[in-house]
């Protein structure tokens, strides 16, 4: 999902760009920037997605402006780094996606809240619950972390993109329907999957790359 053309009015644009902003300074505060310096395989994972999710954006689908698909993949890089640096490698990504003329400079901040920081927000979020459920087993990890929380961010950030294209008259709700939200479910099921199949690999050869994965509770 991309918003390839300026479809906001004024006063959206500045509502979206706020609290774009917003979400950027907390997750630059979250960082811990000293143990980043040090840590050459994070800084690793972290420049390496970026450039891997800026070149799979360049691949999407779509017939209406503002209603593009593409695999996002953010759930697997929150899992590995953290949200806030996989809202920092995304946007990243995102940099990648305007010097290739994929995505317009002007529309950075209601891309980057879309497409980056909502999925990885979301994902965040049920990672958090997991881990206040307590699961001992590591599929519940796999499943709700990696695949359903893959699935439910495209659908958070789809239903956000909506509401931001419906709210300023750009497609009456019933188009959106019609070309876009009963096919998002469609859309879940590939992005679950590409991202549960990653974490799968993740935790069974690599477990030590996902810093949200408490090994412990699985022993």
């Amino acid at each position: 999902m991309g918003m390839t053309e300026n479809l906001l009015s004024t006063s959206q644009w500045l509502l979206t760009a706020s609290i774009f902003v917003l979400v950027l300074l907390a997750a630059l505060r979250s960082v811990d920037w000293e143990a980043l310096r040090k840590d050459n395989a994070t800084q690793h994972s972290l420049f390496g997605a970026a450039v891997v999710l800026g070149f799979v954006w360049q691949l999407r689908a779509g017939i209406s402006p503002g209603l593009a698909i593409h695999i996002f993949g953010i759930t697997v890089i929150t899992l590995m780094l953290g949200w806030a640096l996989a809202v920092i490698s995304g946007l990243l990504a995102l940099v990648i996606t305007v010097i290739t003329g994929r995505e317009p400079l002007v529309m950075f901040a209601a891309n980057g809240l879309v497409t980056v920081m909502v999925p990885a927000l979301v994902t965040h979020a049920i990672m958090l619950w997991e881990r206040r459920r307590d699961f001992r087993n590591f599929f519940a990890y796999i499943f709700f972390c990696g695949f359903f929380g893959a699935g439910l961010s495209v659908a958070a950030a789809g239903v956000l993109m909506c509401l931001m294209l419906w709210s300023s008259g750009v497609y009456t709700f019933e188009t959106l329907v019609h070309e876009y939200l009963r096919y998002l479910p469609l859309f879940m099921i590939p992005e679950g999957f590409v991202n549960g199949v990653f974490v799968t690999g993740l935790m069974v050869f690599h477990p030590d790359r996902l810093s949200t994965l408490d090994q412990r509770r699985y022993r």
